[in-house]
């Protein structure tokens, strides 16, 4: 896969917007179509803003670090989306379509084994420049209709989807003008913005008959929402927060029922991976056709809205630790929290991550996380007094260089299920379980997906690069 770094304004011919552009114009487009759709959006959005002004007045320290790292711009632009398709073309397309905005497909996500039945990837901006100015993400599902094993209703799901075409005329034309010159001048990408939007479009009325979508909705809630439609529909934007524990506790005041848990890694005082939360699906009003083509009034529940807070990004002896201590918690509970051992979960996934360092010292001396290296202005004011044996540690020691944490940018498959099945209201489906097929999807999808590991280890061998090159000296390296 080939992957640009351009992340101007203007792309390297100047008669071309930059995908960093048309990304982040989409992400507002989106952000403005699902506050209108699902008002309790911008009720949420109101209450996250709230709790990151807090956030920051209270820690001077959060507020410096995301500065020194070029974050804190992002953060109240910050969103992700998430959206479920029918079938391969479907995908591929959805690859092509987010290439335009520089986005990529990162990471092999399969839910099966949590009882759902899709994989995923995240597509994403994938240079720490791209994702400063905007780090737009939607993480793409693709339903795996070989599990549902009802052979004539995988039959009639199949029948449906292939006559859907989820992509206007207009945006499959600017996709391969964009693949064959290389770009879009600013004319064509506000009109692909407009085209590709619509993808994303609520649809009310249904493509299916009261009868199939009952079928369907027996089968798994998440198979009728993908393939009962006109379209993929966006089910959730989420922005970023920089204290989900406040928001969580400050949602009911808002007029907003929370999920029972908080997904992820309990509170830390140096956050990992990804925190999620959201309020539950809402019952909203569609219109199913019969044969006859005639309407029928009904309710579909889907769409929600998602709140999450982004820690380090942890090497991959850091995941396998952090998946140790989260099985050992399922393991104490006895499986998937819920509303009725909330208390209960919390307690105990307080006391098994415990066995996680809470500092940021000690993630990096034991490479658990991994992070972004600094040269400070009191480097460079002794950057001629360095010698070619002086190292990372030493110089860290004498507050030459500072290092911060890479955020991580990309998702967590047991709590994207938790928060699928809180919404969808399924119990775990056996059936589903542990039939990964990283192979198939990266079929479907026509690429191989990007490994996450690699870009943030790429990231931070890079800034020890430039560390390197601003003191004078010929490498710098984290000591094994």
């Amino acid at each position: 896969m080939t992957v640009s770094s351009t992340s101007s304004t203007q792309s390297s011919n100047s008669g071309f917007v930059s995908p960093d552009l048309i990304r982040a114009r989409f992400a507002s487009a989106m952000s403005t179509l699902y506050k209108t759709e699902v008002p309790l959006y911008g009720d949420l959005l109101e209450l996250v803003a709230d709790a990151n002004r807090v956030a920051l007045e209270r820690a001077p320290s959060l507020t410096e670090s995301l500065i020194s790292t070029g974050e804190l711009p992002r953060i109240d632009a910050e969103r992700h989306g998430a959206i479920r398709v029918g079938t391969a073309e479907e995908l591929a397309t959805l690859r092509r379509l987010f290439a335009v905005m520089g986005m990529y497909p990162v990471g092999y996500y399969d839910l099966s084994t949590a009882g759902v039945p899709v994989h995923s990837t995240a597509f994403r901006p994938v240079n720490e420049t791209s994702l400063q100015q905007n780090p737009f993400r939607v993480f793409t599902s693709l339903l795996r209709l070989e599990l549902i094993e009802d052979s004539d209703l995988r039959e009639l799901a199949s029948e449906t989807l292939k006559r859907r075409q989820i992509f206007t005329p207009g945006a499959l034309a600017l996709i391969e003008q964009c693949e064959q010159a290389g770009g879009l001048s600013a004319e064509d990408a506000e009109c692909f913005v407009s085209e590709a939007l619509e993808t994303f479009r609520w649809h009310q009325q249904a493509t299916v008959s009261a009868e199939l979508y009952e079928r369907l909705n027996q089968q798994h809630r998440l198979i009728a929402d993908v393939v009962a439609f006109k379209g993929p529909h966006i089910n959730h934007l989420t922005p970023r927060t920089l204290d989900i524990d406040s928001v969580q506790a400050h949602m009911p005041s808002r007029g907003i029922k929370p999920k029972a848990v908080i997904e992820g890694p309990p509170s830390r005082k140096c956050p990992i991976l990804l925190r999620q939360t959201s309020f539950k699906a809402l019952q909203e009003e569609v219109s199913f056709v019969d044969e006859e083509g005639r309407l029928q009034a009904g309710k579909h529940t889907a769409r929600f809205g998602e709140i999450e807070q982004r820690g380090a990004a942890l090497t991959e002896k850091g995941r396998a630790l952090y998946d140790q201590l989260l099985a050992q918690v399922r393991d104490v509970i006895g499986g998937a929290p819920h509303e009725g051992n909330a208390d209960e979960y919390a307690e105990v996934l307080a006391s098994v991550f415990a066995a996680f360092p809470d500092d940021y010292e000690m993630l990096r001396q034991q490479e658990l996380a991994w992070f972004r290296y600094s040269v400070t202005e009191l480097g460079l004011a002794n950057r001629d007094n360095i010698e070619a044996s002086d190292t990372l540690d030493g110089l860290i020691q004498v507050g030459y260089i500072r290092f911060d944490p890479l955020v991580y940018e990309d998702f967590l498959p047991v709590s994207a299920a938790g928060i699928f099945q809180s919404n969808l209201g399924d119990d775990l489906r056996e059936e589903y379980r542990a039939r990964s097929s990283q192979a198939q999807f990266q079929h479907a999808l026509g690429s191989s997906v990007l490994n996450e590991l690699e870009l943030y280890q790429d990231a931070q061998q890079n800034s020890l690069q430039v560390c390197a090159e601003q003191l004078g000296l010929a490498e710098l390296f984290v000591a094994a």
